[in-house]
């Protein structure tokens, strides 16, 4: 599943430079998670890097976007294919 950035975000940074399918960015009033780039870091690393820096815990799984380990695979492999498109 996709996660979410709550309110409780402190707008400190540390989770953008973090994500690897460069999923987050600045919203109108903190940081925000495109869930159609979100792969909780599948592909990439064991755990979703931007909790793992998250220094207030504000991210969490997003409820509405519930995604099996195989559909996260799947979307990270998409993303990766459209990088080397774009190449």
């Amino acid at each position: 599943m996709a996660l979410l950035i709550t309110d409780e975000c402190i707008n400190c940074d540390v989770c953008e430079p973090e994500c690897p399918n460069e999923a987050i960015s600045m919203g109108e009033e903190f940081y925000v998670i495109d869930p159609r780039r979100c792969t909780e870091c599948v592909g990439h690393f064991e755990q979703p890097q931007c909790v793992e820096v998250c220094p207030v815990d504000c991210i969490l799984p997003d409820p509405d976007r519930v995604e099996s380990r195989e559909s996260l695979e799947q979307k990270y492999e998409g993303l990766q294919a459209g990088k080397e498109k774009a190449v």
